[in-house]
């Protein structure tokens, strides 16, 4: 892998390296190292660590902060753009670098990855299927690394020079839609449904852009697909891989995954390790041994005979929809937030038949109260805290207080993984029944 790095590759070339986030930097890491020269924007001065204005110091890049402008995109010859940050938005100032290539950090690093990747994109359930998948390669003996957009970008594992057997990645539309020769070995699409609504352009963007990570596939890889997508790409030519089209089963159970959701993700990742010597009996042992990632339907604990689950991961109506399938008691629901998309209106049905109330909090109440008033009990509290600790006190034994968002979290946090925390640290200060949480 180090072999395929050169310092002269980018001499003389001009990088523009957009955010600097995770990736932005180290995009802008393995670009110093192939000899370009970097100029890194990142539009939030206040983002601007001493650590990130350091590294940028010692590596000599040019570190601009503050709004972009054409100035500061002129004279490049490639643009790689952080996740998040669009090129449509940026329209005017690429217009001052017209022959330049914009790329992600993702495609950039795959440019420099000989060894076989295992990529993982989908609406919802992709860090779950990417650690199942990385967790069956190791049980069959194989070295791997795990990352993209689960954690350590691609890039730092190219600059790692510390190759894997297998390479397994979670991507996300916003990296794929950036990519043009980007090619795993296996590509597997969990699901689709409407999600990140306030960033593309519309549901076909989306899906095209999610399609992309089949588009650079040859025959002898292999694509793996939803059964429940093979209308809507029926007689599209997508890839030249084998496609393998699936759907969830019972040969395979998890102690820690619950739901049907979580069975389809289990029977992605073993068609997607199979080729790697997976077979179906280690893969058995394997996942009866699994631990999930924490805000993923991962069970808190109980009091007063009410079971608490944080599923605060679920920032899409999809995830809601699922996690709300994942248990047959009664959900005493907490949602709200930036919603991103979704007819939550088509769950009412689900609603009114498994959900015994409904507590909001946060932002983007009216969204829900116009989908759901009427139909379910539902209020309105303006934290996290206050929505929980009513929902407890009218819990009855036997139902489940699910935080099942589908919302963005960045109203009250900082991200999902924040709410999530607070989630659970609320369920710490509960009263151990329900009657003391009514009296006070």
């Amino acid at each position: 892998m180090s072999d395929l790095l050169h310092a002269d590759q980018l001499r003389g070339h001009l990088a523009v390296v957009v955010g600097a986030g995770a990736s932005g930097r180290a995009a802008a890491r393995l670009l110093s190292r192939l000899g370009a020269s970097v100029r890194f924007l990142e539009k939030n001065a206040k983002a601007a660590s001493d650590a990130l204005r350091e590294e940028a110091s010692e590596a000599g890049y040019d570190l601009r902060l503050g709004a972009h402008g054409p100035a500061d995109f002129a004279g490049a010859d490639m643009v790689v753009l952080s996740p998040g940050i669009r090129a449509a938005g940026l329209a005017d100032c690429l217009a001052a670098c017209p022959g330049a290539q914009v790329l992600s950090e993702l495609e950039l690093a795959s440019w420099f990855v000989s060894e076989p990747m295992v990529a993982v994109t989908g609406s919802n359930g992709k860090t779950t299927t990417v650690m199942l998948t990385s967790h069956l390669l190791e049980a069959a003996g194989n070295k791997v690394f795990t990352g993209g957009n689960i954690g350590t970008p691609l890039s730092e594992y190219v600059l790692s020079g510390d190759p894997a057997d297998v390479v397994v990645l979670e991507v996300s539309s916003f990296q794929l839609q950036l990519t043009r020769t980007f090619r795993p070995r296996v590509a597997v699409l969990l699901n689709f449904a409407p999600n990140h609504l306030d960033w593309h352009a519309d549901l076909a963007e989306y899906l095209e852009a999610k399609l992309r990570i089949f588009a650079a596939q040859r025959p002898g890889d292999l694509a793996i697909v939803p059964e429940e997508m093979r209308e809507t790409l029926a007689g599209r030519e997508f890839t030249k891989a084998e496609v393998v089209w699936f759907s969830g089963t019972d040969r395979f159970t998890c102690p820690r995954l619950i739901g049907a959701h979580n069975r389809q993700d289990m029977e992605a990742a073993f068609l997607a390790a199979a080729p790697f010597g997976v077979s179906e009996e280690i893969a058995g042992k394997a996942f009866a041994t699994f631990v999930p990632a924490p805000h993923r339907l991962q069970v808190i604990g109980e009091k007063g005979g009410v079971l608490f689950v944080d599923d605060s991961k679920a920032t899409t109506v999809a995830a809601m929809e699922a996690a709300i399938r994942s248990f047959e008691r009664p959900v005493r629901l907490l949602a709200g937030g930036v919603f991103k998309g979704g007819d939550l209106a088509a769950l009412t049905p689900l609603v009114r038949e498994r959900v015994a109330s409904v507590g909001l909090f946060g932002a983007n109440r009216e969204v829900f109260e116009a989908a759901w008033a009427g139909q379910v009990p539902l209020f309105h509290e303006a934290t996290l805290e206050a929505a929980m600790t009513r929902l407890f006190a009218e819990a009855r034994p036997g139902d489940v207080v699910l935080l099942s968002p589908a919302t963005a979290s960045f109203d009250l946090y900082d991200g999902y993984k924040a709410r999530g925390r607070d989630f659970q640290r609320i369920f710490a200060a509960l009263p151990m029944n329900r009657d003391a949480g009514e009296r006070t």
